[in-house]
């Protein structure tokens, strides 16, 4: 049995002109690699859109992928997740499943004010899939709160779970704030749980539960996440072996610039001279600034000479992060506030 599991698409999250296709050009790279690795399924673990109803170029790119894995008999089983999900009830996802595209596995009845889940079996392998949505807020934790646990831990076979939330006892210490639930609400007993919404890559054997498995966002969803993750990837499960598939649409460079004593000139011209024998082609540039000036305000750092030379340079799109920088005299009026209260 072979299957991939992606999660965090995201189709449609960037707005920019140059980037509003990225996540596309991503979910395609990521379709032609399953085919490549002859995948007798794919999970889909929340999100695959960023929006209910998402615009119809990103549609219609990806309703075309799904309908080549359709084609090939390569099925597809997914959740939605807390951007694709809608309050109303009716989302772009209910019409792609009412066309074959894939299956929905959030699926089952209500007994007593309890949630009775039902598989859905992979014809091929006989994999046995069930699994929760996602929604905004965590407010999916209802859901597992009444879920009857017992039919579905009684079950054998091979047995996935698909989910989008995070778990208090996986996520890392620059998540604690995110909302999130135990995994003792997790259904025992599966052979792998297959999430979504933490956009982390980790997976964990954990006693009792299995392999449980992050793999990320399949592209960056933010300037920060480019900066960290650099790119999105999912991951192929053969077996006991789990790999994660990088996709890689643009190159990354990136600096981060600690302004502190400097001018708004030395700092235009310390951001160039770093990028001077870069290559640049095909590359999404990523600058970030922090400190304190030690003259002049940070209005006063010529961006437009910056973005300029690097676009001369045949990068595909700079985006930069100065939040971060003050002027000597706001730090001084800041501390002059606080000396006062």
């Amino acid at each position: 049995m072979k299957f991939a599991h992606m999660a965090d698409c995201h189709i449609g999250s960037w707005r920019d002109p140059k980037l509003r296709d990225i996540s596309t050009d991503a979910f395609i790279k990521a379709i032609d690699k399953c085919i490549k690795e002859k995948v007798d399924f794919l999970l889909i673990a929340g999100d695959l859109f960023n929006t209910s109803f998402p615009r119809l170029d990103n549609l219609k790119a990806v309703v075309g992928k799904l309908k080549q894995l359709k084609d090939m008999e390569i099925p597809v089983y997914i959740v939605p997740g807390s951007h694709d999900y809608s309050p109303s009830g009716k989302t772009i996802l209910d019409v792609l499943e009412e066309a074959g595209l894939f299956a929905n596995v959030f699926k089952g009845t209500v007994e007593n004010g309890r949630l009775r889940l039902s598989f859905a079996v992979d014809k091929k392998t006989g994999a046995k899939i069930t699994g929760i949505l996602g929604k905004r807020g965590a407010l999916e934790k209802t859901y597992y709160e009444k879920l009857i646990t017992e039919n579905l831990e009684a079950e054998q076979g091979f047995k996935i779970f698909l989910f989008h939330s995070g778990i208090d006892e996986l996520k890392p210490k620059e998540m604690e704030n995110i909302i999130s639930q135990p995994l003792s609400l997790l259904p025992k007993g599966f052979d792998y749980y297959a999430g979504g919404h933490v956009h982390i890559v980790d997976d964990k054997q954990i006693e009792g539960y299995g392999r449980i498995a992050y793999p990320g966002p399949l592209f960056p969803n933010s300037f920060a996440e480019l900066e960290k993750l650099e790119r999105g990837g999912f991951f192929i499960v053969e077996g006991n072996d789990l790999k994660w598939e990088p996709i890689q649409v643009y190159n990354i460079e990136k600096l981060q610039l600690k302004c502190d004593h400097k001018n708004p000139e030395q700092i235009k011209n310390e951001v160039l001279n770093h990028f001077e024998s870069k290559e640049l082609n095909n590359t999404i540039v990523l600058i970030r600034l922090f400190g304190v000036l030690g003259d002049g305000k940070p209005s006063d750092i010529d961006f437009k000479e910056i973005f300029n030379a690097l676009y001369d340079k045949s990068a595909y799109f700079v985006m930069k992060s100065s939040h971060a920088v003050t002027s000597k005299e706001f730090e001084e009026i800041i501390a002059w506030k606080r000396k006062r209260n």
